[in-house]
């Protein structure tokens, strides 16, 4: 689990080593895209912008693929989008998306078809319908979709950890090189 932990620390600054730039090679074209980056305006988990959850999601899901030799263009392609939705969830004027958990794989499927411009395979689009297993009954049907499924519950709980715990976040802020 450290080496896991070592890397997910890593997705906080992508451009600064070697995994990061190999990538930024993979999916660079869609995370420099202004509708990706405009994911930094929006709370995921708490303290954590929805940008960098997918980002970390992205990241993770694509060393652990290539390292298990399976589809990690399509793993860390379809994660970037994985929660592209252009609404605060947490806002109750906005009631049109609830049960949020339950549709926006839908909405973020949509929104990543429009950002590729229908550049996007079945797979890109099964992992994103699929990635909030087991909240929703739909298993992923890849092991490419399991691991950023996985990829993002273990971010998520890493988040949260950084939001509520002051002890966690200021060691965490101090091992990725950020003013405490």
């Amino acid at each position: 689990m450290s080496k896991l932990y070592e890397e997910y620390k890593k997705s906080y600054d992508i451009y600064s080593h070697l995994n990061g730039k190999c990538y930024l090679n993979v999916v660079g074209d869609l995370y420099e895209r202004p509708e990706i980056q405009r994911m930094s305006e929006y709370e995921q988990h708490l303290e954590i912008d929805r940008l960098q959850h997918m980002t970390s999601v992205s990241y993770l899901s694509f060393l652990i693929c290539r390292r298990l030799k399976l589809d990690y263009r399509s793993a860390a392609r379809a994660s970037i989008m994985h929660d592209m939705v252009f609404y605060d969830w947490r806002n109750p004027a906005e009631m049109w998306h609830r049960p949020h958990g339950y549709l926006h794989p839908k909405f973020a499927a949509e929104n990543a078809k429009i950002l590729t411009g229908g550049n996007f395979s079945e797979k890109e689009e099964k992992i994103i319908l699929k990635h909030m297993f087991p909240l929703t009954v739909t298993v992923p049907s890849s092991r490419e979709g399991l691991i950023v499924s996985l990829s993002d519950k273990y971010c998520a709980t890493r988040e949260l950890f950084y939001s509520l715990s002051k002890s966690y976040k200021k060691r965490f802020l101090k091992e990725i090189g950020r003013n405490v």
